[in-house]
């Protein structure tokens, strides 16, 4: 595909709203309009009309968001952009991911299963993931690449959920509505495919669009509490964050952070630490990180030692996540035990030790003590 029709398929994309992503990436740069394709002058002066032309983009906007033929167009146009990969086994994981997903988010927010969520896998090789309007998502290959766990790669999604729940693609593309366009749509009273056209035209004044730092914060909160509806260790809701910060640094503008982070969003840390706190609210206070070092009750009780790809800290805030949700669900009140290599504490596992860790015993008989 050459570069004059990408150009294109993106001013059709970005105008019709259904390639704007809340927290994703931009591809390249809006094409520019071609001369005289906006020379309409002013047209529209009047607050009716302009409310009008602002009613009628709403109601499109609306239907690409909210129906399952709104969904289906979205899915056909993003795949035909981005690509397909196909891998039974990376889409497997993601149907798991978000089939599980979807069950926590249905204990809090009963919306999820008016419009089912589609995805598909795309070819690009570095960590990316997006929601689109009508809850399309799509996910990188080099997002399964990134990190080893299904627990990190779960937070990832639900952090995409949650703008698809908040329908936050939507209210961006409806945020970038400007008077010129409106004068465009009042004057000639146009709608279906030639409204369609207006848009096209328009497209260079629209970009793909980028959550504010609000709306990033809200899908951050959003994923936090599908987490802990879920099966998965919400300590992995710190540890995506510390990953991010020791693959890409605090800032970096590539990979992961043409995903969640441009420029006017939180960096990877802030995000970390307050996840972490959020843990430590979640255990009653009783467990907290810094450093890769675990503590409970204010003593030491480990330092795990790097495993699967991880680094001490990164482990770290999963045996946070383990035994904040043993003391938010009152497994605290049982003995630790060893199953194994598996440090327990009533139903929980806490920590699976390996080559280089201390002992299970000398945990177990460790956290007997201080817990």
């Amino acid at each position: 595909m050459n570069r004059t029709t990408l150009k294109k398929k993106a001013a059709i994309l970005a105008a019709l709203g259904i390639f704007s992503f809340s927290g994703s990436f931009a591809f390249y740069a809006p094409p520019q309009a071609e001369a005289g394709l906006l020379d309409f002058g002013d047209v529209i002066t009047n607050g009716i009309q302009i409310a009008q032309a602002r009613n009628t983009i709403q109601k499109y906007i609306k239907a690409l968001d909210t129906t399952p033929e709104g969904q289906q167009h979205t899915l056909e146009t993003l795949q035909s952009y981005t690509g397909v990969y196909d891998d039974p086994q990376l889409m497997e994981q993601l149907g798991n991911i978000i089939s599980n997903m979807t069950s926590a988010i249905g204990q809090v927010d009963k919306s999820v299963y008016d419009l089912p969520y589609v995805y598909y896998v795309t070819p690009l090789e570095y960590f990316n993931a997006a929601c689109g309007m009508s809850h399309v998502m799509m996910v990188n290959q080099g997002t399964f690449a990134f990190t080893p766990s299904e627990d990190e790669l779960a937070v990832v999604i639900g952090h995409e959920m949650g703008h698809g729940q908040a329908h936050h693609s939507a209210k961006g593309v409806a945020r970038k509505i400007d008077r010129s366009l409106l004068a465009q749509i009042g004057s000639a009273a146009l709608g279906g495919t030639e409204l369609t056209n207006i848009l096209t035209a328009n497209a260079y004044k629209y970009s793909i669009v980028h959550a504010d730092k609000g709306d990033e914060k809200e899908a951050d909160a959003l994923a936090w509490e599908y987490i802990t509806h879920s099966n998965y260790n919400p300590g992995a809701c710190a540890a995506i964050w510390q990953r991010a910060l020791e693959k890409l640094g605090d800032n970096a503008q590539s990979g992961v952070d043409l995903w969640l982070n441009p420029s006017d969003h939180p960096n990877n840390m802030a995000r970390r630490d307050r996840y972490e706190k959020k843990l430590e609210e979640y255990s009653g206070k009783h467990v907290a990180v810094k450093d890769g070092l675990v503590k409970i009750n204010g003593k030491t009780f480990v330092t795990p030692a790097p495993a699967g790809g991880m680094s001490t800290a990164e482990r770290a805030y999963f045996v946070e996540g383990n035994l904040a949700a043993a003391y938010h669900n009152g497994h605290n009140k049982s003995a630790a035990r060893a199953e194994g290599n598996t440090v327990m504490l009533g139903a929980q596992p806490i920590m699976t030790c390996v080559s280089g860790d201390e002992s299970t015993q000398t945990l177990v008989d460790r956290l007997n003590k201080i817990k």
